[in-house]
């Protein structure tokens, strides 16, 4: 099970997102998202080793980011943070969730596909300075 990350957080989410991406936001950048109205985080495994952030506005939501810290990958930390989610949205309302994610992230689109998303779109060269696509996907929940 994961748990509801606060502003607090803000300084371990920018740490377990440097574990995951190559530009990884800092602590700042994670306290004004998190204290945007709509926007709520995941924290998972004691000790910690996984986020998620999400963003709701109306009837729909997207996940912003998701990281796990590569020792722990494949543990089931990403679809357990991705249920709580799912689950904390749809008893807000929210009837479709979408994310982003890099066309050649196989294992990431896995996980999402085994999840219940599927492909809806995609942004030519968003990733990596315009070398890679990214592939929305989305799921009614």
């Amino acid at each position: 099970m994961s748990r509801r990350a606060g502003l607090f957080d803000a300084p371990l989410l920018a740490a377990l997102h440097a574990t995951s991406f190559p530009e990884p936001w800092d602590a700042e950048a994670f306290t004004i998202l998190l204290a945007q109205p709509g926007v709520a985080g995941w924290i998972w495994g004691d000790p910690p080793r996984g986020l998620l952030l999400a963003r709701a506005v109306a009837d729909e939501a997207e996940i912003l980011t998701v990281a796990v810290t590569p020792e722990a990958r494949q543990q089931g930390g990403g679809r357990q943070m991705i249920e709580d989610a799912v689950a904390a949205l749809k008893q807000g309302g929210t009837g479709r969730l979408f994310l982003e994610v890099a066309a050649d992230n196989t294992a990431a689109l896995a996980l999402y596909r085994s999840r219940g998303f599927a492909p809806c779109g995609r942004r030519p060269g968003y990733y990596a300075g315009g070398a890679t696509d990214a592939v929305i996907m989305e799921r009614a929940l």
